[in-house]
């Protein structure tokens, strides 16, 4: 169990010694606050490269980070009343420890993964632009890439939820988005894991308060999203659907609106024309479509392809509804809608409320027979 850093204990040391100094450096200590970065002390490297800080102790554990020049460490401080760090000041994000420091250790690894992590991704995303892979693969590797991350990082939190290092892996990001989704219904279990146990470890602090408002927030935004989280596991849904409208240009240049075949039974389909899947995939539709159509059958389908040329001279047509996101596969509407596959579709009965999710195509004609009454 972690030891709270809420006794009698008045300030923290942090102590070490940085090889490859150079004259009148200076090293920054640095708070990571829930508002960024604050300004904590500063002090000139000894010609040895020594140092040692005296802060105030906070009442939970924290996060800091010893700057030099543009290169930092970060560390958390925990139930350790004394750190001992070392580094070398050449390459101080690969060499920086903390001694003795187990929850230290964790958040050197966390670092070490997510960097690994993050260049895989712009590696694909290289890969995408210069039209080395498609837009279906794109996607496959990316979540192949994201979930050995979430893997790694759940024995993390998972093992010690109330730890530091359970909070920092949490929490971290690619670009703006969160690797662990707060509003997915298999990520949120972490949050609310670390939640629970920084309540029940460091009540009243500002960091505990501010993560169990966001899990709870997360929460209720996610319960009110039930049916869309249901759909992934293929429970049957009744309640309002809450998923988001959709206004994307079709092959005219014209925007439509999902929302605008309120009335209708709706198949919304995810996909892509630039795929060995797509000719069938369509075919497929085409037959459905001709079948139902007369009954109130209608298809908005989203192309995700990055290639507009090859998506306009193969959809012009099609006899539904057919819309691009000039956002190709970095879209936000698939995470939104919680698409890691394509071809994948929704039915809308004639409220606009999602009551199917389709992944095998095979089942959508007897799903829209459920619902075309």
């Amino acid at each position: 169990m972690l030891t709270s850093c809420k006794s009698d204990k008045k300030s923290f040391v942090v102590t070490g010694e940085f090889s490859s100094v150079q004259k009148n450096d200076t090293l920054y200590l640095e708070h990571l606050g829930l508002g960024g970065i604050e300004p904590v002390d500063s002090v000139k490297l000894s010609p040895k490269g020594t140092f040692k800080f005296k802060v105030p102790a906070p009442k939970n554990p924290e996060f800091y980070q010893l700057r030099l020049d543009h290169q930092v460490a970060i560390f958390a401080v925990d139930s350790t009343e004394t750190l001992r760090v070392t580094g070398d000041a050449k390459d101080l994000f690969n060499t920086f420890r903390v001694e003795n420091s187990p929850v230290n250790d964790q958040i050197r690894e966390i670092n070490h993964q997510y960097r690994q992590t993050a260049k895989k991704i712009e590696e694909l995303g290289k890969k995408h632009k210069e039209k080395m892979i498609d837009d279906v693969t794109y996607l496959s590797q990316l979540d192949s890439i994201v979930n050995e991350y979430k893997t790694f990082a759940s024995k993390i939190i998972l093992g010690n939820p109330g730890s530091a290092a359970a909070y920092y892996a949490v929490f971290q990001k690619i670009g703006d988005y969160l690797i662990f989704d707060p509003y997915d219904k298999k990520d949120y279990v972490m949050f609310g894991a670390v939640a629970t146990s920084w309540h029940n470890f460091y009540p009243e602090t500002p960091r505990t308060k501010h993560l169990y408002d966001f899990t709870i927030n997360a929460m209720k935004m996610r319960k009110q999203q039930e049916r869309q989280a249901q759909l992934l596991d293929n429970i049957p849904i009744t309640i309002e659907s809450s998923l988001p409208d959709v206004v994307l240009p079709d092959v005219n240049n014209n925007n439509v609106a999902l929302s605008s075949l309120k009335g209708n039974v709706v198949l919304l389909d995810f996909t892509v024309y630039n795929s060995d899947f797509s000719f069938e995939h369509n075919m497929h539709i085409t037959n459905i479509y001709r079948r139902y159509k007369n009954r109130g059958f209608e298809v908005y389908q989203i192309s995700f392809d990055s290639d507009e040329h090859i998506w306009k001279n193969a959809a012009i047509n099609v006899p539904w509804i057919t819309v691009r996101d000039p956002q190709s596969v970095y879209s936000p509407l698939l995470s939104r809608y919680n698409v890691r596959n394509l071809p994948t579709a929704f039915i809308l009965n004639r409220e606009g409320d999602v009551v199917a999710r389709i992944e095998d195509y095979t089942k959508l004609e007897s799903e829209l027979n459920k619902v075309l009454k």
